[in-house]
Parts: C-alpha cells; structure tokens; sequence
C-alpha cells in the first residue's frame, strides 16, 4: 500500500510503498478513506513530542471502512463505517483506566505517535478503541471530530458552566467547539493570531459574539477560557482576562513555556488545568451530540499526496477550519487514479 512515512523528525513525509498490515486478533483492518491533519501531527513532524515511533504514518483523525476483520471480531461488520481516534490503546487495568481516567494510562498508544496512523491507504486498529460513524457527514467532514471535536468537547466539559467562554486560537478544534457552546447558551469570545481578521470573521459568522486578537482585552471578564493555540504566554494573558473562580484549560498535547507571572492574577481561587487526551466515553458522548447541534465542519480537502503542503499551510494558519486528507480523490471529490 502506499503510506505519507515520517522516516525522522523534521524532515518531510515521503511517499512509499509498504506492506499491507494484517489485522490481529481484535484488530480490524480499515480502508482510510479521509484523515484529518492535526495541530499534535505537526508537534510529532517537528521533534515537539519525544520518542515517536519511526519510520511512522501520522494521522488520527481517521475515517475508512473495514475491510478486513481479525479473529475474534465482533464490534463491526466488513464494509462498516469507523472513525479511529488518537486513543488507541490502554492496558484496561492500572489505577487510572479502573476509575475513568483512560486518558492517563501510562501504558496508553496513540495512534500516528506509538501506532501508525491514517496518512495512508490502510490502517489497523484495535476494535475497542474505534468508533461507528453514522449520519449524514462526508467522510471528510466527519474526520475533525475524531480529535478536534473530541478534545474541544472534552475541554468545554474541563470549562465548566462558563457562560461567558473565551477561546484563544481559532482553528479546527475552536471552530467545533464554538457550535457547541452556542448550542448550550454560552457567549463565545474569540482570539486569533494578531493581524488575523479573516479568522476573527470565520469566528463571528460561526456565532462568537466578540472576536480579536490575542492582545485585546475582551469587552467583559470571562467566566473561563480555554486555549488551544500552543502558546505559554497565553495563560497569563487568559488569567487576567477571567473573574475570580474561572478556569483556565491549556487543551493542547504540546505548548511553549508558561511566563512567570504575578501571584495577584491567579489569586481569587482561579484555576488553571490541562487537557490530556481523551476517553471512549468523550467519543461516545460526543459523536452523538454533534449531529444534534448540529456541528458542521468547515474543511479544506487535500489529495493525501500533499500531506506536505497541507502540514505546511496548517503551520503558517492558512487553512480555515480543518485540513482533510481525502484517500483516492482529488481536492474536487473526483476520482484519481
């Protein structure tokens, strides 16, 4: 099959022709058919996470149809639609998989970083650990929410009751969750890069009800923020922007050093928390809530050979909303050869 092969760090993905995996006992082998391409994608391509799995297919924002089923299959039928997510594994037994907290499992695998991922024609996983796909969403569109979606729901749980919700970094994971706290009544106040107004626009028209650069103070205290972009110096900016008792969630796997900052900015019990991953159960959770909302993923679609170019746009925030890898198509939806 072919596969976008990561073969080191900082260099750039490379076309090539590798064996077809053969699915284990309780995996099943899935024709990708769409993978979304991800902030944490390019923490992986440019050495920001240590020790990845190489040579390694990145991508975890996966939808395909099984193709082939391993012994002892029983979740899902040849030809069903899944969605691969980036929790691939958990050892089910330790202190943090017995009491909900999978996310923290530290003998965890995730998918494009320990396993192998969605940039190329097929990909294995472990039944346990995919999700069924149903509804009305393209394969690309439905892609994002198998991460973007599911760590931007799991931060907004992380927020709290926030009514007044700032959300500093508006790409793909910004644009999902902004839908859904529009939908449970929340004010969503937007911060883009500076110089940004084509983002701070993308953010109004998806109903923010202010939308600036990361510089500009919002109009109002917030209540809670969270923040995706993976800048450290967003925490000091964000805590003097909330009131007393708000939360702070840092939502991204990788970010640059926090500043020190003054004692008087976090006193007045304001929290500041992580998000780590996630848990089958924000899957299940979330994949059902989408489609009520309903969430619709902007996307930019792009033939899987130009993952390069696509990781290159994501980097310099040129890609509004999500950029999708789209298997045996062109940017069009026609077939290629």
């Amino acid at each position: 099959m072919r596969a976008m092969l990561l073969k080191a760090p900082r260099q750039p993905l490379v076309m090539t022709e590798i064996a077809r995996p053969e699915p284990g006992p309780g995996q099943v082998l899935v024709a990708v058919r769409a993978c979304g391409v991800c902030r944490t994608d390019l923490h992986v391509l440019d050495g920001e996470l240590p020790e990845p799995k190489l040579p390694l297919v990145l991508g975890h924002e996966i939808v395909g149809n099984v193709a082939e089923r391993g012994e002892g299959v029983k979740q899902f039928g040849m030809g069903d639609r899944v969605g691969i997510p980036w929790l691939g594994y958990t050892c089910g037994s330790c202190k943090y998989c017995r009491s909900g907290s999978e996310n923290l499992c530290d003998r965890a695998a995730f998918t494009g970083y320990g396993l192998d991922g969605g940039y190329a024609e097929y990909t294995i996983a472990d039944q346990r650990y995919c999700f069924p796909v149903v509804g009305e969403y393209s394969d690309a569109e439905a892609a994002p929410l198998l991460c973007a979606g599911l760590i931007g729901y799991r931060s907004l749980c992380a927020a709290g009751d926030a009514e007044r919700l700032g959300i500093y970094g508006f790409g793909a994971a910004a644009h999902i969750v902004t839908q859904v706290a529009r939908h449970q009544g929340r004010k969503v106040y937007a911060f883009t890069r500076p110089g940004d107004s084509d983002g701070q626009k993308f953010a109004r028209n998806l109903g923010a009800v202010w939308a600036a650069d990361s510089t500009t103070p919002p109009p109002e205290a917030l209540d809670a923020a969270i923040i995706f972009a993976p800048v450290g110096a967003l925490v000091p900016t964000a805590l003097r922007a909330t009131v007393k008792g708000g939360t702070i969630v840092c939502a991204g796997i990788h970010m640059s050093d926090i500043p020190s900052f003054p004692y008087a900015i976090l006193w007045g019990e304001r929290h500041i928390r992580s998000v780590a991953n996630l848990t089958r159960r924000d899957g299940t959770e979330f994949l059902a809530l989408a489609p009520r909302v309903p969430v619709r993923t902007e996307i930019e679609r792009f033939p899987f050979s130009e993952a390069n170019e696509a990781l290159s746009r994501l980097r310099s925030g040129q890609v509004r909303g999500a950029a999708v890898l789209v298997m045996g198509s062109s940017v069009d939806g026609k077939p290629r050869p």
